[in-house]
């Protein structure tokens, strides 16, 4: 195997582990959310595409003669609960979801955007057409959650301000 070959079998790794790591953070606080119904909806959808994305990227690394790193997915999933669980600590729990979620979808989309880049070097055309698709997907939660985090942030200030509403989730 050439040093780009190594490195893009790394590189899929890594994004499986970061799909694991999604999975488990999209799972834990949609799970939470009781108050937030369209951010709760539009987690649980993502959840389901995240899933599908780990499946994908598995199948890439296994059509180049690997597997997953059992090390990194384990990592991952660790990550994962500490970040759902901080949210037990916070008040304004829903608004650090939301942008933790933000945030870790732009982490996503430029690892995709590594790939895409490396497959395109390499050639791997099979595995460049599923992580373009997969970027779409990421890129479509992105966008969602740029257009509704200044919405549900003024939910959680109208919730705050009411007297015996939760606001936190």
């Amino acid at each position: 195997m050439t040093s780009a070959e190594v490195r893009f079998l790394q590189w899929l790794r890594d994004a499986h582990a970061m799909e694991v790591q999604a999975e488990q953070m999209l799972r834990g606080t949609a799970t939470r959310i009781k108050n937030y119904p369209e951010l709760k909806a539009q987690l649980e959808r993502h959840l389901e595409e995240t899933r599908r994305h780990a499946n994908m990227v598995r199948r890439c690394i296994e059509r180049r003669g690997s597997n997953t790193s059992t090390l990194k997915d384990t990592a991952a999933k660790l990550v994962a609960v500490g970040q759902v669980l901080s949210g037990l600590f916070v008040g304004d729990e829903i608004v650090k979801a939301a942008l933790g979620t933000y945030t870790f979808e732009h982490m996503e989309i430029g690892s995709y955007r590594i790939l895409i880049a490396t497959a395109e070097a390499l050639p791997d055309t099979e595995t460049k057409l599923v992580c373009e698709q997969i970027l779409r997907e990421e890129e479509n939660m992105a966008r969602w959650l740029e257009e509704n985090l200044p919405s549900v942030t003024r939910q959680y200030l109208d919730r705050e301000r009411t007297p015996g509403v939760t606001a936190k989730h």
